[in-house]
């Protein structure tokens, strides 16, 4: 008999199951009955009743596998009908990322190594820094990691761009909101949470693996919690003695909102645009599974191939440009702080 055999027969279900009542329902039954001994489990090893547990003793209830095939089925029915809603919202993503891949790798080496100084210059107003970039970035070019570095820098900036777009908005009006705020917060806790990899599945079955927005829709949810929580954060942070002088001076919501709330939450978005580059540098790697370009590509190839100097060298290098993405945003937030009033 299988386990839970008796809770169908006690509760008159065995004519629902379609079987008879003393039929064998299991190869153990079996091999107990030409051992002489009785297949009944003890109590120690009882499992716990799950469909394919209780589908062994009726055939009626589905196994699992029915449960995840029906998942796949009523998905695969709505993505006709998703895509034509989802592709046209998307493609501007694909537009930015191909338009960005481009300039970066069209601009030639002695162009875009300096902007790249400069901009860090103008960030952080540091020499070190300014040498730490460069040093960097000649070294990836004297290993022939240039073309590959620029296409993750690429990618970066355009996703990192859009996730503070959309995240920094998201973040003010859960601010302001406290319904809004109970609403997001189980969404980017999913987010959060989720593997990495989980990302990729349904975008795979959405859109080509040749489309950009495939990886860049990934890194986009991936990366783009940090910023949303922190704007969130530090605009329900802002001293509330702050605000009611605000309200003394007669300033609207508006007013109070991006001359007040925002130049002193500004530390904490900062701080969230710094873990949203860092989540993003993670996630390039990983969605060089489905095609995108850059250092990810070569940690691929250097875990298929078995090449160990090749899968070293890239590593380092993304540890590198972690690094000076890092020390920039860093910077920046250094030169807020500095310029906030005590």
């Amino acid at each position: 008999m299988a386990t839970y055999d008796f809770l169908f027969d006690s509760l008159g279900l065995r004519g629902w199951c379609g079987e008879d009542q003393g039929g064998l329902s299991s190869m153990a039954d079996l091999l107990g009955q030409t051992s002489g001994q009785d297949a009944s489990i003890s109590a120690w090893d009882t499992p716990f009743p799950s469909l394919d547990a209780l589908h062994d003793a009726c055939a009626a209830i589905p196994q699992s596998r029915a449960l995840t095939l029906g998942l796949e089925r009523g998905f695969l029915d709505i993505k006709d009908g998703l895509k034509v809603i989802v592709d046209p919202l998307t493609q501007p993503l694909s537009w930015a990322l191909n338009d960005a891949l481009w300039v970066m790798q069209a601009l030639p080496w002695w162009i875009m190594i300096p902007v790249l100084m400069l901009i860090s210059w103008l960030v952080g107003r540091s020499i070190k820094l300014v040498g730490l970039v460069a040093a960097v970035f000649c070294f990836l070019a004297f290993v022939d990691y240039y073309d590959y570095t620029m296409q993750t820098l690429a990618i970066i900036f355009v996703c990192a761009f859009i996730c503070v777009l959309l995240g920094v908005p998201i973040g003010i009006a859960m601010s302001r909101s406290d319904r809004v705020q109970r609403t997001m917060i189980p969404i980017l806790d999913m987010l959060q949470t989720l593997p990495p990899f989980v990302y990729l599945i349904p975008l795979i079955f959405l859109f080509s693996v040749t489309e950009p927005k495939l990886y860049g829709i990934a890194i986009i949810l991936y990366a783009i919690v940090p910023v949303v929580r922190l704007t969130d954060l530090g605009i329900r942070l802002v001293d509330k003695d702050v605000i009611e002088a605000a309200d003394a001076y007669g300033m609207t919501k508006r007013q109070k909102l991006f001359g007040v709330q925002i130049p002193l939450a500004l530390p904490n978005i900062m701080a969230g645009v710094n873990q949203t580059i860092m989540m993003s540098l993670a996630m390039v790697v990983i969605a060089s599974l489905v095609s995108a370009p850059g250092l990810g590509v070569l940690v691929l190839r250097g875990i298929r191939n078995l090449e160990l100097g090749v899968g070293l060298l890239s590593g380092l290098g993304i540890v590198l440009l972690a690094v000076i993405l890092d020390r920039v945003t860093k910077a920046a937030l250094a030169r807020i702080n500095s310029q906030q009033p005590s």
